[in-house]
Protein backbone atom coordinates (compact mmCIF):
# COMPACT_ATOMS: atom_id res chain seq x y z
CA UNK A 1 0.00 0.00 0.00
CA UNK A 2 1.32 3.33 -0.92
CA UNK A 3 1.40 6.20 1.70
CA UNK A 4 -0.42 9.51 0.86
CA UNK A 5 0.72 12.43 -1.67
CA UNK A 6 4.11 13.68 -0.78
CA UNK A 7 3.52 17.11 -0.68
CA UNK A 8 -0.73 17.70 0.09
CA UNK A 9 -2.19 20.72 -1.14
CA UNK A 10 -2.87 23.45 0.50
CA UNK A 11 -5.02 26.67 0.12
CA UNK A 12 -3.01 30.25 0.32
CA UNK A 13 -3.87 30.54 4.13
CA UNK A 14 -2.35 27.23 5.23
CA UNK A 15 -5.65 25.28 5.24
CA UNK A 16 -5.47 21.44 3.50
CA UNK A 17 -7.46 21.77 0.34
CA UNK A 18 -9.01 18.62 -1.42
CA UNK A 19 -8.32 18.76 -5.42
CA UNK A 20 -10.54 14.79 -5.91
CA UNK A 21 -12.85 14.58 -8.82
CA UNK A 22 -12.97 10.85 -8.51
CA UNK A 23 -16.73 10.91 -7.83
CA UNK A 24 -17.26 13.25 -10.82
CA UNK A 25 -20.34 12.04 -12.60
CA UNK A 26 -22.71 13.65 -14.98
CA UNK A 27 -25.30 14.58 -12.64
CA UNK A 28 -22.60 16.35 -10.92
CA UNK A 29 -21.49 17.91 -13.98
CA UNK A 30 -23.43 21.33 -13.34
CA UNK A 31 -21.42 23.56 -15.64
CA UNK A 32 -18.64 22.88 -18.51
CA UNK A 33 -15.36 22.64 -16.99
CA UNK A 34 -11.68 23.66 -18.80
CA UNK A 35 -9.00 21.33 -19.18
CA UNK A 36 -5.65 22.76 -20.24
CA UNK A 37 -3.36 19.71 -21.76
CA UNK A 38 0.60 20.25 -20.74
CA UNK A 39 1.86 18.65 -24.16
CA UNK A 40 5.48 20.48 -22.91
CA UNK A 41 9.05 19.13 -22.61
CA UNK A 42 10.43 20.89 -19.42
CA UNK A 43 8.98 22.13 -16.06
CA UNK A 44 9.80 25.44 -16.51
CA UNK A 45 7.33 25.80 -19.75
CA UNK A 46 4.94 23.84 -18.05
CA UNK A 47 4.80 25.73 -15.03
CA UNK A 48 5.03 29.18 -17.23
CA UNK A 49 2.02 27.76 -18.97
CA UNK A 50 -0.11 26.27 -16.52
CA UNK A 51 0.29 29.83 -14.27
CA UNK A 52 -1.09 31.42 -17.56
CA UNK A 53 -4.17 28.93 -18.03
CA UNK A 54 -5.32 29.30 -14.16
CA UNK A 55 -5.18 33.45 -14.67
CA UNK A 56 -7.31 32.44 -17.81
CA UNK A 57 -10.07 30.45 -15.35
CA UNK A 58 -9.25 27.20 -16.67
CA UNK A 59 -10.56 24.39 -13.57
CA UNK A 60 -7.87 21.35 -14.55
CA UNK A 61 -4.60 20.88 -15.55
CA UNK A 62 -2.83 18.11 -17.60
CA UNK A 63 0.30 16.59 -17.02
CA UNK A 64 1.06 15.53 -20.99
CA UNK A 65 2.57 12.50 -21.56
CA UNK A 66 5.33 14.31 -23.59
CA UNK A 67 5.88 16.51 -19.70
CA UNK A 68 6.07 12.78 -18.37
CA UNK A 69 8.64 11.48 -20.36
CA UNK A 70 10.70 14.15 -19.71
CA UNK A 71 10.20 15.40 -16.40
CA UNK A 72 8.08 12.58 -14.57
CA UNK A 73 6.73 12.57 -11.03
CA UNK A 74 9.19 15.76 -10.49
CA UNK A 75 6.27 17.52 -13.06
CA UNK A 76 4.00 16.71 -11.37
CA UNK A 77 5.26 17.41 -7.51
CA UNK A 78 6.34 20.67 -9.27
CA UNK A 79 2.21 21.16 -10.40
CA UNK A 80 1.15 20.42 -7.49
CA UNK A 81 3.11 22.86 -5.23
CA UNK A 82 2.20 25.38 -7.34
CA UNK A 83 -1.53 25.14 -8.00
CA UNK A 84 -2.71 23.53 -5.19
CA UNK A 85 -6.59 23.89 -5.85
CA UNK A 86 -6.32 22.63 -9.34
CA UNK A 87 -7.27 19.00 -10.08
CA UNK A 88 -4.27 17.46 -11.91
CA UNK A 89 -4.62 14.78 -14.41
CA UNK A 90 -1.49 12.95 -15.56
CA UNK A 91 -1.93 11.29 -19.23
CA UNK A 92 0.68 8.21 -18.36
CA UNK A 93 -1.54 6.43 -21.50
CA UNK A 94 -0.60 3.45 -19.17
CA UNK A 95 -0.86 -0.17 -21.06
CA UNK A 96 0.66 -2.34 -18.35
CA UNK A 97 2.09 -2.43 -15.07
CA UNK A 98 -1.33 -0.62 -14.00
CA UNK A 99 -1.41 -0.09 -10.51
CA UNK A 100 1.94 0.85 -9.89
CA UNK A 101 1.96 3.50 -12.35
CA UNK A 102 -0.85 4.83 -10.70
CA UNK A 103 0.74 4.09 -7.51
CA UNK A 104 3.26 6.34 -7.90
CA UNK A 105 1.34 9.22 -9.19
CA UNK A 106 -1.07 9.27 -6.50
CA UNK A 107 1.88 9.33 -3.85
CA UNK A 108 3.25 12.05 -6.24
CA UNK A 109 -0.38 14.03 -5.88
CA UNK A 110 -2.16 13.28 -8.73
CA UNK A 111 -6.04 13.66 -9.31
CA UNK A 112 -6.28 11.46 -12.51
CA UNK A 113 -4.84 9.22 -14.03
CA UNK A 114 -5.49 7.93 -17.79
CA UNK A 115 -4.96 4.26 -19.06
CA UNK A 116 -5.56 3.24 -22.62
CA UNK A 117 -8.62 1.26 -24.27
CA UNK A 118 -5.81 -1.07 -25.72
CA UNK A 119 -4.29 -2.60 -22.81
CA UNK A 120 -5.54 -6.02 -21.21
CA UNK A 121 -9.11 -6.00 -19.33
CA UNK A 122 -6.48 -6.67 -16.64
CA UNK A 123 -4.39 -3.51 -16.66
CA UNK A 124 -7.32 -1.35 -17.07
CA UNK A 125 -9.01 -3.08 -13.27
CA UNK A 126 -5.36 -2.33 -11.49
CA UNK A 127 -5.34 0.72 -12.70
CA UNK A 128 -8.89 1.20 -11.44
CA UNK A 129 -8.15 -0.45 -8.01
CA UNK A 130 -4.96 2.19 -7.43
CA UNK A 131 -7.56 4.66 -8.21
CA UNK A 132 -9.91 3.39 -5.89
CA UNK A 133 -7.49 3.26 -3.00
CA UNK A 134 -5.55 6.63 -3.66
CA UNK A 135 -8.91 8.37 -4.55
CA UNK A 136 -7.97 9.05 -7.86
CA UNK A 137 -10.37 9.53 -11.07
CA UNK A 138 -9.31 6.65 -13.86
CA UNK A 139 -10.10 8.31 -17.43
CA UNK A 140 -10.38 5.06 -19.76
CA UNK A 141 -8.33 6.52 -23.59
CA UNK A 142 -10.40 4.89 -26.39
CA UNK A 143 -7.77 5.61 -29.03
CA UNK A 144 -7.15 3.07 -32.02
CA UNK A 145 -10.26 1.26 -31.17
CA UNK A 146 -12.53 0.09 -34.09
CA UNK A 147 -15.90 0.54 -32.55
CA UNK A 148 -15.45 3.61 -30.40
CA UNK A 149 -19.30 2.95 -28.78
CA UNK A 150 -18.28 -0.25 -27.82
CA UNK A 151 -15.18 0.62 -26.30
CA UNK A 152 -16.41 3.25 -24.57
CA UNK A 153 -19.04 0.97 -22.56
CA UNK A 154 -16.36 -1.68 -22.50
CA UNK A 155 -13.94 0.81 -20.32
CA UNK A 156 -17.36 1.95 -18.20
CA UNK A 157 -18.27 -1.77 -17.35
CA UNK A 158 -14.28 -2.40 -16.43
CA UNK A 159 -14.49 1.15 -13.83
CA UNK A 160 -13.56 3.78 -15.11
CA UNK A 161 -15.03 7.00 -14.51
CA UNK A 162 -14.28 9.22 -17.53
CA UNK A 163 -14.43 8.10 -21.11
CA UNK A 164 -11.97 9.98 -23.75
CA UNK A 165 -12.60 9.74 -26.99
CA UNK A 166 -9.59 10.43 -28.70
CA UNK A 167 -8.29 10.86 -32.47
CA UNK A 168 -4.27 10.54 -32.22
CA UNK A 169 -1.82 12.83 -33.05
CA UNK A 170 -0.24 10.49 -35.63
CA UNK A 171 -3.75 9.25 -36.81
CA UNK A 172 -4.54 13.52 -37.45
CA UNK A 173 -1.46 13.76 -39.61
CA UNK A 174 -1.87 10.66 -41.89
CA UNK A 175 -5.01 11.24 -42.55
CA UNK A 176 -6.06 14.75 -42.43
CA UNK A 177 -10.01 15.66 -41.65
CA UNK A 178 -10.64 12.75 -39.12
CA UNK A 179 -12.08 14.30 -35.90
CA UNK A 180 -13.87 13.39 -32.08
CA UNK A 181 -16.82 15.27 -33.04
CA UNK A 182 -18.04 12.48 -35.75
CA UNK A 183 -18.48 9.57 -33.25
CA UNK A 184 -18.89 11.56 -30.07
CA UNK A 185 -23.01 11.60 -30.06
CA UNK A 186 -23.00 7.60 -30.43
CA UNK A 187 -20.21 7.18 -27.35
CA UNK A 188 -22.10 9.30 -25.17
CA UNK A 189 -25.32 7.50 -25.61
CA UNK A 190 -23.07 4.22 -25.65
CA UNK A 191 -22.08 5.53 -21.83
CA UNK A 192 -23.46 6.98 -18.55
CA UNK A 193 -19.88 8.43 -17.21
CA UNK A 194 -18.71 11.82 -18.73
CA UNK A 195 -17.00 11.77 -21.96
CA UNK A 196 -14.43 13.64 -23.01
CA UNK A 197 -13.32 14.61 -26.80
CA UNK A 198 -10.08 15.08 -28.00
CA UNK A 199 -8.05 15.17 -31.42
CA UNK A 200 -7.19 18.36 -33.14
CA UNK A 201 -10.39 20.11 -32.61
CA UNK A 202 -10.55 24.17 -33.04
CA UNK A 203 -11.72 26.44 -30.48
CA UNK A 204 -15.09 26.76 -31.91
CA UNK A 205 -15.53 22.91 -32.20
CA UNK A 206 -14.04 22.56 -28.80
CA UNK A 207 -16.27 25.50 -27.07
CA UNK A 208 -19.55 22.89 -28.83
CA UNK A 209 -18.35 19.90 -26.92
CA UNK A 210 -20.73 20.57 -23.74
CA UNK A 211 -23.65 20.96 -26.48
CA UNK A 212 -22.97 17.55 -27.74
CA UNK A 213 -22.66 16.06 -24.33
CA UNK A 214 -18.74 16.15 -23.37
CA UNK A 215 -19.21 19.09 -20.81
CA UNK A 216 -14.96 18.90 -20.07
CA UNK A 217 -13.08 20.27 -22.44
CA UNK A 218 -9.43 20.17 -23.21
CA UNK A 219 -7.17 22.85 -24.54
CA UNK A 220 -3.73 21.79 -25.81
CA UNK A 221 -2.73 21.65 -29.55
CA UNK A 222 -2.55 24.49 -31.30
CA UNK A 223 -3.81 27.18 -28.91
CA UNK A 224 -2.02 26.54 -25.73
CA UNK A 225 0.55 24.14 -27.43
CA UNK A 226 3.14 24.16 -30.47
CA UNK A 227 2.02 20.51 -31.23
CA UNK A 228 5.03 20.40 -33.76
CA UNK A 229 7.41 21.90 -31.25
CA UNK A 230 5.69 20.39 -28.52
CA UNK A 231 6.66 24.37 -26.33
CA UNK A 232 4.67 26.20 -25.09
CA UNK A 233 2.63 28.62 -27.86
CA UNK A 234 3.41 32.14 -29.02
CA UNK A 235 1.10 35.29 -29.25
CA UNK A 236 -1.50 36.24 -26.71
CA UNK A 237 -1.95 33.06 -25.00
CA UNK A 238 -3.56 34.64 -21.91
CA UNK A 239 -6.32 36.73 -24.10
CA UNK A 240 -7.32 34.35 -26.31
CA UNK A 241 -7.36 31.10 -23.56
CA UNK A 242 -9.44 33.76 -21.05
CA UNK A 243 -11.86 33.74 -24.08
CA UNK A 244 -11.98 30.31 -24.55
CA UNK A 245 -12.88 29.96 -21.19
CA UNK A 246 -15.44 31.98 -20.53
CA UNK A 247 -16.96 30.82 -23.80
CA UNK A 248 -16.85 27.09 -22.15
CA UNK A 249 -18.17 27.97 -18.80
CA UNK A 250 -21.23 29.77 -20.97
CA UNK A 251 -22.26 27.01 -22.93
CA UNK A 252 -24.74 24.63 -21.59
CA UNK A 253 -24.14 20.88 -21.59
CA UNK A 254 -26.74 18.85 -23.30
CA UNK A 255 -27.04 14.79 -23.64
CA UNK A 256 -28.41 13.07 -26.45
Amino acid sequence: MGEPPDDPAHSADGRTVSTAIRGITRRSLRRPLVQVSLDLTSNDDALRTAAIAVEAGADWIEVGTPLVLAEGLHAVRALRREFPDHPLIVDLKTMDGGYLEAQMMGDAGADAVIVMGRAHDATIERVCEAGEEFGMLVMGDDMGAADRAREGARLEGLGVGMVIHHIGFDHRGKHPGLSPLTDLPAIVAATSVPVQAVGGLSIDEAVGCPGIGAPVVVFGAPLAIDGDAFTAASGDLLGVLTDACARVHASAIRYP
